[in-house]
């Protein structure tokens, strides 16, 4: 199937890139209007967002203990990629193979040029060839819509704020505007409080942008191979055996979940809100969805 751009992605990362505008802006107000000086917490965020977009793909490799492959170690991986990737008018991208019982796969990559797509050996001795090809799918569509990118724009209000709300007394003390001692703590507070709202905001916008993503990446998959179907079965295969995974084996990779295609979830409902992806029911009835609309049902 051809690849086709999904403007319902598009769409919710401009609204959510205008809404953090917003939620910046009146942030800024509130700073500005109790005389706290912030220059120096908006540069270290602006370094954050430097260092996350330029290196976070070197950071998630070296964290996960990923090794990039050459072809000659994984041929037919390699080739899966490689088709996939020209299907989805991609450069071919590295591969990386983590070793980990927990059966996974991410991509990372700042952009089309410096991706990186990676499996752990146990996805791999899981999954059929059709199934590990939609996985596969999954993370060059992630590629494809330049996720990294996305998010690391539009993280860049909620890692301010949360710089503020950990160092709020530090502010207060030698950046806070003038007045006498009970007015700055008011405005102190009133400070703290702003920056948790804000935080709690711009978190909630960026994990809801995250959780579009995902379904996003799914239907690029069964557009990429045309196989829906080979999609939930992979994913129900990954979920079903994470619930026979020590729990030490989880923690050593769970830094790296928001980049999984499943990530170890509690399930409730308030922990929804706060997920970086949708739940594996609402994921396969999307699919199946899809799949409906491929057989013109």
């Amino acid at each position: 199937m051809k690849w086709t751009r999904d403007f319902g992605l598009t769409m919710r990362m401009l609204l959510t890139s205008f809404l953090l505008l917003i939620v910046y802006l009146i942030f800024l107000g509130i700073l500005a209007a109790l005389g706290f000086g912030f220059e120096f917490l908006l540069l270290i965020a602006a370094g954050m967002a430097f260092v996350q977009y330029f290196f976070s793909d070197k950071l998630v490799l070296w964290s996960t203990g990923t090794r990039i492959v050459e072809e000659d170690e994984y041929p037919e991986l390699h080739r899966m990629v490689q088709r996939l990737a020209a299907e989805a008018e991609l450069p071919m991208p590295k591969i990386g193979i983590m070793q980990s019982p927990v059966p996974n796969a991410f991509a990372t990559g700042r952009n089309h040029k410096n991706a990186v797509v990676a499996v752990t050996d146990s996805i791999m001795r899981l999954l059929s060839k059709d199934e590990l090809e939609a996985v596969l799918a999954h993370e060059l569509a992630h590629v494809k819509n330049r996720d990294m990118l996305t998010l690391t724009v539009a993280s860049f209000i909620s890692m301010l704020a949360f710089l503020i709300m950990r160092n709020w007394l530090f502010i207060g003390l030698f950046g806070g505007g003038g007045g006498n001692r009970d007015s700055n703590a008011g405005a102190l507070i009133l400070v703290f409080i702003a920056s948790i709202l804000v935080w709690i905001v711009s978190t909630l916008l960026i994990r809801a942008l995250s959780r579009y993503r995902e379904f996003a990446a799914d239907r690029g998959s069964a557009e990429l191979t045309g196989n829906p179907r080979a999609l939930i079965s992979a994913l129900q295969k990954i979920s079903g055996r994470m619930d026979y995974i020590p729990p030490e084996k989880k923690q050593e990779v769970e830094g790296a979940n928001a980049f999984f295609i499943i990530p170890a979830l509690s399930g409730n409902t308030l922990m929804e809100l706060f997920s970086t992806h949708p739940s594996l029911e609402k994921r396969v009835a999307a699919l199946e969805e899809l799949e409906a609309q491929r057989r013109g049902y």
